[in-house]
Parts: structure tokens; sequence; C-alpha cells
């Protein structure tokens, strides 16, 4: 029966990673980053002040949670298993060439979130508990008068949520687990029970609860990881030229590996930073919705705010320590793929540090990495499912969902990881295609209020 199901998921999935949809993904970010003139590069600056509540009374609007929650929020939905195991994966299945292609995801993909979070926000309601909901499926409801587009969306998130956020995430605490404490393997349905009471204890307190321990827990962990990776880069830095000529050679060059290895760069960096960005997934704008502010440009450069981080920041340097230790030559090799990569890049490269003991080392950074981003990548994508399942039947099914989400959690630290990886693949896509349809319509709009709000504020 699992041979079945893996079969069936493979085949789907592969269809989900076609090249159309990768062309329709890019397109659509460069399509929107001429429309709005290069937003992602021109207004960085402005943008992080916005994070911050430093800028044109960014706070005080109605809402949930601060804007520093809500892109916290954003950012422990995105800062996990695909800036470790993700990027790992990528590079094993497509090259250091993949690196690249990630890169040029999130830069276009930016200019494509801003326009995602202004809609989100900008169509937001109250729902009936008296909550601030918001999200592509009431863009397209509201926006656009396509309930059931809006109705499709909200399943497909439903679906991410299971999978994306609670199977392959909840195997992944589980590997961080084993990586520190290898005979956690034997116990993997108890570990499973375990990470499920706590992201229980959370989600039981609805999106406020869920905010103000991402906001706590996300910066603390992103911080310490980058940290350990500055360490390495810093240890290998006459490496890191060499690892950029690797990479653009890979990404670039049709010749590489015969060939075959800039399709493969192309497919897989464009996934996998899918995955690690969100850039055009439709989930930001769920949680940006609830964000104090009455600027809905405010929400949209909040969102443009994540791949900075997720993508340009914490991958590459994932990227780069698994490059320039040497490890991306072992991809494929036994344990060597995933977070087993990734685990192996940081312990030879803290060797330079800590000599012997870095095998240790390095498996406690990347273990507790992937257990910590992975716990709050779990309650975020709780959230959505939370917003897709009052959308569709009301928030008399909220409860019901949460426990059924908490039952997932259990499986996933069993499933297998390729059938996870195959499911979550799936429902990206289904829920981007619905996102982008209603982004690409709705164009007009999000270009008048930018050019509006910029106008105004320089007067």
């Amino acid at each position: 029966m699992m041979d079945i199901l893996l079969s069936t998921t493979e085949s789907l999935a592969g269809i989900a990673r076609s090249y159309p949809f990768i062309i329709f993904l890019l397109g659509t970010g460069i399509y929107f980053t001429i429309r709005l003139r290069g937003i992602q590069f021109c207004r960085a600056k402005y943008a992080l002040k916005v994070m911050m509540g430093k800028q044109d009374a960014a706070e005080g609007g109605r809402g949930e949670v601060s804007n520093f929650e809500a892109l916290s929020t954003v950012l422990s939905g995105t800062i996990g298993t695909g800036n470790i195991a993700g990027v790992a994966t990528a590079i094993t299945l497509g090259g250091p060439g993949a690196l690249f292609w990630m890169w040029v995801t999130a830069l276009l993909g930016m200019a494509l979130k801003f326009a995602c979070c202004l809609l989100g926000h900008h169509f937001r309601r109250v729902d009936e508990s008296g909550e601030i909901a918001g999200g592509p499926m009431y863009t397209l409801k509201y926006g656009l008068n396509m309930p059931i587009l809006g109705g499709a969306f909200a399943i497909f998130t439903l679906l991410a949520a299971f999978t994306t956020g609670g199977m392959v995430q909840a195997h992944s605490v589980v590997d961080g687990l084993i990586y520190i404490m290898p005979t956690v393997g034997d116990y993997k349905l108890i570990m499973g029970i375990v990470i499920a009471f706590f992201v229980g204890v959370v989600i039981l307190g609805g999106v406020k609860r869920i905010a103000r321990v991402a906001s706590v827990v996300v910066p603390f962990m992103a911080l310490a990881y980058c940290g350990a990776a500055f360490i390495i880069l810093i240890g290998h830095v006459t490496a890191i030229p060499d690892a950029f000529g690797l990479i653009f050679h890979y990404a670039l060059s049709p010749s590489a590996a015969g060939g075959a290895a800039l399709g493969l760069a192309i497919q897989y960096g464009v996934l996998r930073a899918l995955f690690a960005s969100e850039a055009g997934l439709g989930t930001a704008p769920i949680a940006l919705a609830a964000a104090r502010t009455n600027h809905s440009v405010h929400a949209g450069l909040l969102g443009m705010v994540g791949p900075w981080f997720d993508t340009m920041l914490i991958c590459t340097m994932t990227g780069l320590v698994i490059i320039i230790t040497g490890a991306w030559n072992l991809a494929g090799t036994e344990g060597m793929i995933g977070a087993g990569l990734s685990a192996y890049a940081f312990e030879t490269g803290l060797e330079v540090f800590f000599g012997s003991v870095a095998g240790t080392v390095g498996a406690w950074i990347v273990g507790f990495g992937l257990v910590f981003f992975a716990y709050t990548t779990i309650i975020a994508w709780a959230y959505y499912g939370d917003r897709a399942i009052q959308f569709l039947f009301g928030t008399k099914a909220v409860l019901p969902f949460r426990l059924i989400f908490i039952c997932f959690i259990v499986f996933g630290s069993l499933a297998p990881l390729h059938l996870a990886w195959n499911l979550a693949d799936i429902a990206n896509v289904c829920m981007a295609i619905p996102n982008l349809i209603s982004v690409i319509i709705l164009a007009k709009l999000v270009q008048q209020a930018q050019q509006n709000y910029f106008a105004n504020l320089k007067a």
C-alpha cells in the first residue's frame, strides 16, 4: 500500500514540478518586478523601518498582532526545513547551480510577495469570532468575486498545512533530535506525541500566542544558526570566491555535467526556493492580514522583507557551507541528502575551530536548528490552516481542525520522508496557481496603491 502511495504521489509531484509551472512563477515575478519598478530593491530600507514600526505610523491600525509579530509568524512559516534540508536537497538533485536559481526566484518573488500581501490586507474581513482574517481566499472572493476559486485555495491550504506544515516539519524535528541523540530513532512515535503536545499548547491559544512565540524563537534561532555558519565561512574565507564560481558555472553553463545540470539546477532551485521563501505561495498574506496597520502597502512591504532573510541570507549561508567544505561532492551517497548533508557540512567546517569535537558541535547546531525552525514552522502552518478552515466552514470547524492537525504531526514523525515531500510539492503548487491568478488580474490595483502611497509620502 505504501509503495503504491509513494508511486502515485511521485507521479503527481512530477507534474507539479514541471517547467510550465516554473515558467509561470518566474514570469509572474518578472512582470511585477517591472510593473512595480523594482520595489524590492528601491524600497528595501523603507520596508525595514516599517517592520520595526518606525515609519509613517506603521503601527496603530486595527489588527490582532504587531507588524514585527506578524512578520515573525511569516518567517516562522518559511525559516525551517527549507533553509537546512531544502537547500541541501536542491544541491543534491540540482548541483551547486541550484543555489543561484533559489536567489533568482527569491529576488523576483519579493515583488510578487509585495503584491500578494498588499491584496491580502486590502481585502481582509472581520470573521464571526471578531478576529481579523485575510489572504488569497478573501482576495479571490471579495476582490474578484470568485468564491469557488477562493474555496479551492483554502482547500489546498488545508492540504499544505497537513503535509508541508505538519508531516514534513514533524519528520524534520525527529531528524534533528536524532542528530543530537541517535537513540531517539528507536522512539519516533513517542517523539511525535511529544512534539504534538508542545504544538498543541501553542496553537490552541490562537494567533496571538502563535505570534508571541514566533517573535521570540525565530530571531534567536536565526541568529544562532547564522552565527555558526558565519564562523565556518570565516574559517574558509579563501574558498568563498571559488564557491561562487562553481555556483555560477553550474547555474548558467549548458555544458555543465553534459548539459543536464542546468535544467536540474533551475528545476530544483525554483521549487526549493518556493518552499523556503513562500514567494507566490500565498501564505504570508494570511498572517500579515492580522497586522495592526491601516496601510495595505505596509503589509506588502513586510511580506517583501521575508525572502531577504530566509533565502538571501539563511539559505545562502547554508549553501555556501555545503559547497566550501566539499560536502556537496558526497551528495546523494548514504546519509548525505537533505539535513544529513547539511549536518556533515557543519561538522566538517567546524573542524577548523573545534578539532575532534567538531562532529558533536555540528550535530547539535544542525539538530537544534532543525528542531526549533521546524517547530515554529508547524505552529505558523497551523494558523494558516485555521484561517482556511474558518473561511470554508466557519469558526465551529477551527477546533476540530487543530485536533486533526496535531494527529498529522504524530503521523509525520513516522511517515517516509519522500512521501511527505511529494505531498508538500503537490499542495504548494496547487496553492500557488489560484494565488498567482488573483495577483495578475488585480495588478493595476496593486500598482495604484503603491504609487499613491509613496506619492503622498513624498508630498
